[in-house]
């Protein structure tokens, strides 16, 4: 399952490559990307499950506010 979110309160371009190489690393995430530039985030999921790919959402949030705690993956 691949799908795109807005972030908001994204700040920092170096944080934007930070968050993407923690969400990389994240089990489940087959590619990650963000666009500093457009505040996009790119999630493409090993998993076709709806309830599978929300938990990978959950932790990449949880990544994104660990370098800024503002940021917010808008679903």
């Amino acid at each position: 399952m691949r799908k795109s979110f807005k972030l908001e309160n994204l700040d920092c371009a170096n944080c934007a490559a930070k968050m993407e190489t923690g969400i990389n690393q994240l089990p489940g995430v087959h590619k990650a990307s963000i666009s500093f530039m457009t505040s996009k985030l790119v999630i493409d999921a090993d998993t076709d499950d709806a309830e599978a790919f929300a938990a990978i959402v959950d932790a990449a949030q949880q990544v994104c506010t660990s370098y800024e705690k503002d940021c917010l993956i808008k679903r």
